[in-house]
């Protein structure tokens, strides 16, 4: 099929998604959190992430006119990935809005659009939601703090790669996927209760695109307990530890006596705590080689050990931190649910994904320590 016969896919790019995520606060919804990310040191992430995701279709499709709207919401984007923007949608204010994605993803369905790639995370994935696209399917790139909800693919690479395969086939088949979200002014309060927010039609493509995120289950807080026992014990006197976010991180910190925070990232060293909430700038400052090492659990149901909510753990804070920066600590039960699956680390540095990639120990309990692959997505 020739690029002028391809389908017609669209991209939209939320500009601000994901600005939240290193500043440690919890989400990048609304414009006042937006300015403390920025004056914290975050910056936006997401044209980048949609530019890798335009890559594969670049190269397969290297004549191809991509729907989209205008400037950062997108033409950017597509014109840095060596292909030809054809602009449907131009936002009135140079801010954009919850209101120019739902608009723009409008205009690109109107505009021919049978597949429609968004760079963001939840909070985007409802604005597409509420857009009421009928029959247009959409794909997340995933680019923002959270993304429980599985209508985004693993990685950027692999939403370009199902985008690349659309143009190619004429259409993939597509199922009806859940969109989550939770508020972020709860979380910022201590309540993570992620609630469905509607439906959207996903292309279906088992290796590419992310399963939901399973909550714990009471019958398994037990398990949890002792694996967060097992990590305890393995804590060495004078390193700092970087508790994630998680339910299993939380038992960690209970164990140490500590209050957690709900989607943060807190610091420990010797049983106390050091520092709570911390950004990615406040963990560069701390952290050096052998004297720090991130405690991070598996989010269950998808596998992701780094890329989805621990965003203050950045890559940059794992080269600092050093050759062996990870201590994973999980219940068995989420290794098992994972069918053989392996992990996944999607820091945005491929040369880091690549390091931490083969096998690692994830403790289980206090004797107990299973060996579990680990790849970048693709």
């Amino acid at each position: 099929m020739t690029d002028a016969a391809a389908p017609s896919i669209g991209v939209i790019v939320n500009p601000v998604a994901g600005v939240g995520g290193p500043a440690g606060l919890k989400g990048s919804d609304g414009a006042a959190i937006q300015a403390e990310a920025v004056a914290r040191g975050s910056s936006p992430r997401a044209g980048q992430r949609a530019r890798i995701a335009l890559a594969p279709i670049a190269q397969a499709h290297p004549g191809a006119r991509i729907l989209t709207a205008a400037g950062a919401m997108g033409e950017d984007a597509i014109e840095e990935a060596g292909l030809t923007p054809n602009v449907v949608y131009r936002p009135a204010d140079e801010m954009t809005s919850a209101q120019d994605t739902i608009e723009g993803a409008r205009a690109l369905a109107n505009a021919g659009a049978r597949l429609i790639l968004f760079a963001g995370g939840d909070g985007t994935a409802r604005d597409l939601c509420d857009a009421g696209l009928g029959g247009v399917a959409v794909l997340g790139i995933p680019a923002g703090v959270k993304m429980y909800s599985e209508c985004f693919a693993v990685s950027p690479v692999a939403a370009g790669a199902v985008a690349s395969r659309w143009m190619a086939t004429g259409s993939l088949p597509v199922a009806g996927r859940e969109v989550l979200d939770v508020d972020e002014e709860q979380v910022r309060h201590g309540r993570v209760d992620p609630t469905l927010h509607g439906m959207v039609k996903v292309p279906v493509d088992p290796q590419r695109t992310q399963a939901r995120k399973s909550p714990t289950a009471v019958s398994q807080l037990g398990a949890v307990r002792t694996a967060a026992e097992g990590a305890v014990g393995r804590m060495h006197p004078g390193v700092l530890y970087l508790l994630g976010p998680g339910s299993t991180l939380g038992a960690v910190a209970d164990l140490l006596g500590i209050e957690g925070t709900p989607l943060g990232v807190d610091v420990v060293r010797d049983g106390e705590l050091v520092a709570r909430d911390v950004s990615e700038r406040d963990l560069l400052e701390m952290v050096a080689p052998g004297n720090a090492k991130a405690v991070i659990t598996i989010i269950g149901g998808q596998g992701f050990l780094l890329g989805r909510g621990n965003q203050q753990i950045s890559a940059a804070v794992l080269r600092e931190i050093g050759d062996d920066p990870l201590l994973v600590v999980a219940p068995e039960q989420k290794l098992i649910d994972l069918g053989g699956r392996p992990l996944l680390v999607d820091t945005g540095d491929d040369g880091l994904d690549r390091r931490l990639a083969g096998h690692i120990e994830v403790t289980t309990g206090p004797r107990s320590v299973s060996v579990y692959p680990v790849e970048p997505p693709s």
